[in-house]
């Protein structure tokens, strides 16, 4: 890790009612967490980021929007802008994970233009990449990533320039809500991967600087051994985020 500061985001996807939020929420910010020594994220349903904002605001905990459009407004029926976010409290947003790939048929160019969207307005994207299942047994992980950072990045390819605020999400989608999870080892091999395609498509201190988190059924009782890898900065938490006390766990890893 170095230099990178951990970051923890919890994406609460479709769940929680404006009570059940309230009182997670509150529940997390009374926590003792050293963020000198982590960040933490929340993503909420879109319907519950004014009432985070209002709970969060004084806090060190960060908001984040779980998709969003490209475009600043117009006809999209259901969908919500980045200008909305950053209204809404937001200062990242999650983009490209693989439910919305695989489920809503979001390509890596719908991916490359929300990403380019966020950064011209102003917010953070956290950009998830993954391989199936199918792909991994059919040794493609590496083709597979590679291909989905090119044209998932293409824009910034092209300007071969990438902020360094800029975050990735490794997912392998067949870890993803099934309870399997990559080996500490096959996690790190694939962080690496990215880190070294990074440094060679853009530059050596872009490489270093960018966080890459892992995803994909990280427990508290796994967190620890996977923060241990020299180039896993965080995690992107689903199910085990929608439990106060079980997220704190995985938060705290460094206390373990």
């Amino acid at each position: 890790m170095g230099e990178r500061k951990p970051f923890m985001a919890a994406n609460w996807k479709m769940n929680l009612s404006l009570d059940e939020a309230e009182d997670l929420l509150t529940k997390l910010t009374k926590a003792t967490i050293d963020f000198k020594r982590v960040d933490l994220l929340v993503a909420p349903p879109f319907t519950i980021l004014q009432l985070a904002r209002e709970i969060l605001a004084g806090t060190e905990i960060l908001l984040a929007g779980q998709n969003m459009h490209w475009e600043k407004n117009g006809a999209y029926t259901g969908e919500i802008s980045p200008l909305m976010l950053k209204e809404a409290g937001c200062s990242h947003v999650i983009l490209g994970h693989s439910e919305r790939r695989t489920l809503f048929f979001e390509s890596n160019d719908i991916v490359n233009r929300k990403v380019d969207a966020a950064l011209s307005e102003g917010l953070i994207p956290i950009i998830c990449i993954g391989e199936t299942l199918q792909e991994r047994e059919e040794n493609k992980t590496s083709d597979i990533i590679r291909i989905q950072l090119e044209e998932s990045l293409k824009t910034s390819c092209q300007r071969r320039s990438l902020p360094n605020h800029v975050i990735l999400a490794y997912e392998p989608v067949w870890a993803i809500g099934t309870g399997r999870t990559a080996t500490p080892q096959q996690a790190q091999e694939v962080h690496s991967f990215i880190r070294l395609w990074i440094k060679n498509t853009f530059d050596h201190k872009t490489g270093q600087a960018i966080k890459i988190l892992y995803g994909g059924s990280v427990r508290p009782d796994n967190s620890k051994e996977l923060m241990s890898q020299p180039d896993i900065d965080g995690s992107l938490i689903g199910g085990a985020s929608l439990s106060a006390e079980s997220f704190l766990s995985i938060v705290r890893f460094y206390e373990a």
